[in-house]
């Protein structure tokens, strides 16, 4: 028997898994806005800011800090990945399309915006799983739209900001521009 096995044995009588002790999105394929499949592993190798994003909230102005931080540093390895979900409120009751347009229309989103998804609860995507549940930033729901996680090259969640927290404010520029740099 060697040392994996007996790792996984381990874990398994205490009933860990590995999706919840690990901060690593890279195997978790998601649907796009336009329903195809998209493979997060596609990002290796870039600088990912995911966020929730609702059409109807009062954060719903953080589309342009969002679009204003892709633009500058989309050339450098660096994307913005779009989440709607309408578990807060209902602030994001459109359908794919409409959110598409709304975007668009009224923020000029360019980067890529995915299928609407639950992030809490009951139904909660795989991918929301492991940004709200992994050794970095710990376990704690998501509490409002808008909030930011930053994946490295490597497919590893390494921070996350509230919804307060502007897109395009120090912190997580410092943080984005960190792991540009890396």
């Amino acid at each position: 028997m060697n040392i994996l096995t007996i790792i996984y044995a381990a874990a398994s009588l205490f009933n860990f898994s590995a999706t919840n002790n690990s901060s690593d999105i890279s195997e978790i394929t998601v649907k796009d806005i336009n329903l195809n499949d998209v493979k997060l592993s596609d990002y290796k190798g870039k600088v990912l800011l995911i966020v929730n994003v609702a059409s109807k909230c009062g954060f719903t102005s953080q589309y342009a800090d969002l679009q204003k931080i892709y633009e500058k540093y989309k050339d450098q390895g660096f994307e913005v990945l779009g989440f709607p979900c309408n578990d807060f409120g209902g602030q994001e009751p459109g359908t794919n399309e409409e959110i598409k347009n709304f975007c668009s229309l009224n923020y000029g989103v360019t980067f890529p915006m995915f299928d609407k998804v639950h992030v809490k609860g009951e139904g909660k995507s795989s991918l929301f799983e492991v940004l709200t549940n992994n050794p970095v930033t710990g376990k704690s729901s998501i509490k409002w739209n808008f909030e930011k996680f930053v994946i490295n090259k490597e497919s590893h969640v390494v921070d996350r900001f509230r919804t307060a927290k502007k897109p395009d404010s120090k912190k997580i520029i410092s943080v984005i521009e960190q792991e540009l740099s890396k």
